[in-house]
């Protein structure tokens, strides 16, 4: 009787895994935006991390260097934070049933 409990809760761990594992790839094709300076600097990113592309404004293009550096860090952090919140919004299916304490990211 405990050896089919326990076959099952493997079968249905491994179901859960072929699930997460499609899902991220899913989630490495999702692409989010940031911005910085109310939109002079964008930054398209994927869920995976890959910046795929960068966006400035024609008034940025000045001799102002650092302003730009900056505003393209800005956006960068923007776009990262949009990725995590999206990840954590697409996984949290995956994760409700699990028992983990809140603010926990899975995988670890």
């Amino acid at each position: 009787m405990m050896k089919s409990g326990l076959g099952g809760m493997m079968k249905q761990a491994q179901q859960m895994q072929q699930n997460m594992q499609k899902a991220q790839a899913e989630l490495a094709t999702v692409e989010v935006e940031g911005q910085a300076g109310s939109g002079m600097a964008k930054v398209t990113m994927t869920c995976g991390y890959v910046v795929r592309r960068v966006a400035l404004d024609d008034s940025v293009l000045t001799d102002d260097k650092e302003m730009l550096e900056d505003l393209i860090v800005l956006a960068i952090n923007d776009a990262l934070k949009k990725v995590e919140l999206t990840s954590q919004q697409r996984m949290s299916g995956f994760t409700s049933g699990m028992g983990l304490p809140p603010g926990m990211k899975f995988p670890f």
